[in-house]
């Protein structure tokens, strides 16, 4: 197993939803509604205080689209297409291929809903592929970022803004009458979950469609290769143990996935732009946030946990 160092903490900021037994901090973050489920995959509430002038450099690195509405806080991001600055905004984010550096400036709060891969096509929403590693204003794609804002009022608790946006995704599904998202997507997602250093040729084999198929599918859903897929999702179990939102129970299956440490510290660092050791060595506030509740999802997602049920880093 992957020795594993005691992550660092930002003792600078204060989350409201509290710290994880290691320090780290935690979002209000939930599945969706059943009815949801199919698009949906989670739904949070950040909020940080920290002082006015305080900056947090972290990361964001999120293996599906989601979108973001930020009440507090000034944001910046090196995106795909450059810096991008936001205060209080609605944005669009794609799935991101590698961490994106970003900086937040003061206390800050976040509410954000991720997409399940197929759920853009089905909405007839933004093509995933042509936003991966970008991050653009609601307005590009058809979401006016004003009236996204409009749908949270500043002071209401977090559950009613998780409960604002399912609503809102609600009224959509039922006024297009939208499908579910392909099968395929569905399986292979199950597929990065669970066993993410499965072949390309056995995953289509278990989603029971020819390769080329299979290829095409998650290009389209996932907007990015197979391979690309199981790799990152390899790389982010793998820094969630290292930032303790994982379950322990899971950390030597984590490591095995690598051939060994010189292969886990290549890929590592290929898709983080550190090593294991760096990226525990260094607070990653922001980022844990995203892990932990991708972590979340995942374990309940194969019926692992229960919605609702106490998290094992919790």
């Amino acid at each position: 197993m992957y020795h594993k160092v005691r992550p660092a903490i930002d003792h600078a900021i204060a989350p409201e939803q509290g710290v994880t037994r290691e320090g780290q901090p935690l979002s209000y973050n939930r599945a969706p509604a059943p009815n949801l489920a199919p698009w949906v995959a989670r739904l949070y509430v950040t909020k940080v205080a920290a002082p006015v002038d305080y900056t947090v450099q972290c990361g964001l690195f999120s293996d599906s689209a989601f979108l973001r509405i930020q009440l507090a806080g000034l944001w910046e991001a090196e995106t795909a297409t450059g810096r991008m600055e936001a205060g209080n905004a609605a944005i669009f984010c794609g799935p991101q291929s590698r961490r994106m550096p970003i900086r937040v400036t003061g206390s800050f709060i976040s509410v954000g809903m991720s997409f399940r891969p197929g759920a853009c096509t089905a909405l007839r929403g933004p093509r995933v592929g042509d936003h991966v590693d970008r991050l653009v204003s609601t307005d590009v794609v058809a979401m006016p970022s004003d009236r996204m804002l409009a749908l949270l009022e500043p002071h209401a608790e977090p559950e009613d803004w998780l409960l604002a946006l399912e609503n809102m995704v609600r009224r959509r599904i039922e006024h297009m009458n939208c499908p579910s998202p392909d099968p395929i997507s569905a399986r292979f997602e199950e597929i990065s979950y669970r066993d993410p250093a499965m072949s390309i040729a056995e995953a289509a084999s278990v989603c029971g469609v020819e390769r080329r198929k299979l290829e095409r599918v998650v290009s389209r859903d996932f907007g990015m290769a197979p391979k690309q897929v199981l790799r990152r999702a390899r790389a982010l179990d793998m820094a969630s143990y290292l930032r303790g939102v994982a379950d322990k129970d899971e950390a030597d299956e984590m490591a095995l996935r690598y051939y060994d440490e010189s292969h886990l510290i290549h890929e590592f660092t290929q898709l983080f732009g550190m090593s294991p050791r760096q990226f525990a060595q260094t607070p990653q506030p922001i980022l844990t946030l995203s892990l932990e509740s991708r972590q979340a999802r995942r374990l309940e997602a194969l019926h692992r946990l229960e919605p609702g049920q106490a998290r094992p880093w919790a």
